[in-house]
């Protein structure tokens, strides 16, 4: 992978990791469906009426919209306000990586490398790691719901990749058209009209969590992330998202007070050393290998 693919994804790893502080500041002044709904008519709204639409058909806009702004999001936000904390959603929703690479060799016919299988397994251990001193304090319905929001981003990244070379760019912000309505009549039929009235009320720090969700998280984050998706294997670009809690660990315990333990430390190096192996590991054996004698 170049060095500016490299850098962009360090950079989409830092947003996405602040990006659960975001939430848990969103989530508690507005409801999860709504949230939703504002985050992707932010995305949309103003960008699709200068974003020319993709040269790909509206059926896989629709599957990517469903799956990353209707399925994966709703689950999310829903998870953090029924109190998954915001550093353990972080971790737990870097299980995309597994059904990344489960989906991308039933449906793309991708065939992961032993650097990359190597590279997982470690950063598994690292996840297990972390996640076994977090989950006793974890709820188990917002667990199995981040669970399952990790799934349907495994699912749009699948949907990315079969988008091919396409402005990304416009494929995010066409997808986007898709959550708002259904999320707004989601948060109609079960948040009820005072969710959209307590906008009326929402601080500051909720209005910049919104806007920080719709344009850093989703147009930046998610817009670079398909450009690296579009130009390399998906079970080399999703293994980047391994870092995503590391960095959201740290945003919590700074920012929102969340303890950060020596076995979550030990367990974000592993997820590192994983990466490492999974990027590295053949560039760095070959190095290794003894040069031919001449």
């Amino acid at each position: 992978m170049p060095f500016r693919d490299l850098l962009l994804a360090l950079v989409v790893v830092i947003i996405w990791g602040l990006n659960f502080v975001a939430i848990k500041w969103g989530v508690a002044e507005i409801s999860p469906f709504l949230l939703t709904a504002l985050r992707y008519i932010g995305c949309a709204l103003p960008a699709v009426f200068f974003i020319r639409k993709p040269a790909v058909s509206w059926r896989l806009l629709i599957v990517y919209g469903v799956s990353v702004g209707v399925l994966q999001f709703s689950l999310l936000f829903s998870a953090i306000q029924l109190g998954m904390p915001a550093g353990l959603a972080s971790l737990v929703m870097q299980m995309q990586v597994f059904f990344t690479m489960a989906l991308a060799v039933l449906f793309l016919g991708e065939r992961p490398g032993p650097f990359q299988i190597g590279g997982a397994a470690v950063a598994l251990v690292g996840l297990g790691a972390i996640a076994a001193e977090q989950l006793g304090g974890a709820v188990l319905l917002p667990l199995l719901m981040t669970l399952g929001a990790a799934l349907f981003w495994g699912i749009s990244n699948i949907a990315t990749k079969r988008a091919g070379t396409v402005d990304m760019l416009g494929f995010v912000v066409w997808g986007s058209l898709v959550p708002p309505i259904p999320m707004l009549a989601l948060s109609l039929l079960f948040e009820g009209p005072q969710a959209f009235a307590a906008l009326g009320t929402v601080s500051l720090l909720a209005i910049g969590s919104v806007l920080f969700i719709a344009y850093g998280s989703t147009l930046l984050g998610y817009g670079a992330w398909a450009v690296l998706l579009g130009r390399h294997p998906a079970s080399l670009v999703a293994p980047f998202s391994l870092l995503v809690p590391v960095v959201g660990f740290a945003a919590a315990m700074v920012l929102l007070g969340e303890a950060v333990s020596g076995l979550e430390i030990f367990g974000s190096a592993l997820i590192f050393l994983g990466l490492v192996i999974n990027v590295f590991g053949r560039r760095l054996l070959a190095r290794l290998r003894p040069a031919p004698a001449g």
